[in-house]
């Protein structure tokens, strides 16, 4: 059996949705409301932190999770969709789309995760990606 692309993995999500726990899950308490977000929320999310900048997963989706008016957004799907968006980006930088047209996902993936060392790209490149922004912010701002 073929696997599916990442694009058709991006491209075939369910819709988002907002559940309400029946029982604990993450510690948040049963009756909570957790936003079951898509690739392409956590994408357009990825593509608002600025150049030089990082955010953590943590903070994506509490950001995901405001903007829906749930209390959270699950981090389980949130770690599927990142990972997603990512190697998506990295199929793009390799058909030669320029690396400002891709989306940043090195802002948000902490090159230390367990994420970033199951990308295609692996841990370096995020680190490097992160120190040629940083450089060229100083670079910018002198």
């Amino acid at each position: 059996m073929a696997r599916l692309s990442w694009r058709r993995k991006f491209e075939g999500a369910r819709p988002a949705h907002i559940s309400v726990l029946e029982k604990s899950f993450s510690g948040l308490v049963a009756g909570s409301s957790l936003l079951i977000a898509t690739p392409a929320m956590v994408q357009q999310a990825i593509d608002r932190v600025p150049p030089g900048r990082t955010r953590s997963t943590a903070e994506l989706r509490a950001e995901l999770a405001a903007g829906s008016g749930a209390d959270a957004t699950c981090p389980l799907t949130t770690g599927i969709f990142l990972r997603i968006v990512a190697e998506l980006a990295l199929e793009d930088l390799a058909a030669g789309v320029p690396v400002d047209r891709v989306t940043p996902f090195w802002r948000v993936i902490d090159p230390d995760s367990i994420l970033a060392g199951k990308l295609g790209c692996g841990r370096d490149f995020i680190r490097v990606r992160r120190a040629d922004e940083a450089a060229l912010g100083e670079r910018l701002s002198a």
